[in-house]
């Protein structure tokens, strides 16, 4: 059988997915990708009619939330927190915190500062959208105060893994200095992890996200 395919842009959301494949041990066929591929892989849209990043190729299927192929890829291992567990609702709930409410707000100011041409920036747009995400972001703070290691569950989780995405790009959009202490030093320990290192070594080391 084929490997399944990753479809990803250096520093895009499907970093997580990424680095969850190196976590897991999970063998994938890594496709990289100009970023946006919209703009310069047009035949992308061939895989990704939507034209987003990530996309991954499965048995016929295509899946393109990141959050979700995470937890396609932590299915069966360690990495996922199970319905017997007591974490299992939290865990779930950072899965698609993960995205829809920390990711979310950074893709705009991304967008209004950075990839829209100069005339059509939003510079309230992208302020307003910075104060939603520091805001969101202070429940990783929150999380951690008990002096927990990980999200939840008492150990590494995919949660962690969704989560910490959104520090790395805040990270690569020079926004992350107001985060907490207790958050920042949670994701120097993530970082230093060889799954992450071995990921980012993948993808080239850097980010394709415009400066």
């Amino acid at each position: 059988m084929s490997l399944p395919i990753l479809h990803h842009c250096a520093g895009a959301r499907s970093f997580r997915c990424l680095w969850a494949a190196e976590e897991a041990g999970f063998p994938i066929d890594l496709r990289m990708l100009p970023f946006p591929p919209r703009v310069f892989a047009p035949a992308f849209k061939d895989v990704n009619p939507l034209g987003t990043i990530p996309a991954w190729e499965e048995n016929g299927h295509i899946i393109t939330e990141s959050a979700a192929i995470c937890e396609r890829i932590a299915h069966g291992t360690p990495l996922a927190v199970t319905p017997d567990e007591a974490d299992w609702l939290p865990y779930l709930n950072w899965m698609h915190r993960s995205d829809a409410t920390l990711t979310f707000p950074q893709t705009i100011v991304l967008r209004y500062t950075r990839l829209e041409p100069k005339e059509r920036r939003l510079p309230q747009a992208a302020e307003d959208y910075l104060g939603f995400f520091l805001g969101r972001a202070k429940s990783i703070e929150r999380a951690l105060a008990d002096g927990r290691e990980f999200l939840v569950a008492g150990r590494f989780t995919m949660a962690d893994v969704t989560v910490a995405y959104a520090i790395t790009l805040a990270q690569s959009l020079k926004i992350d200095g107001e985060l907490g202490p207790l958050t920042k030093a949670w994701y120097a320990r993530l970082s230093a992890r060889e799954g992450f290192k071995r990921a980012r070594e993948r993808e080239g080391g850097g980010t394709s996200i415009p400066e």
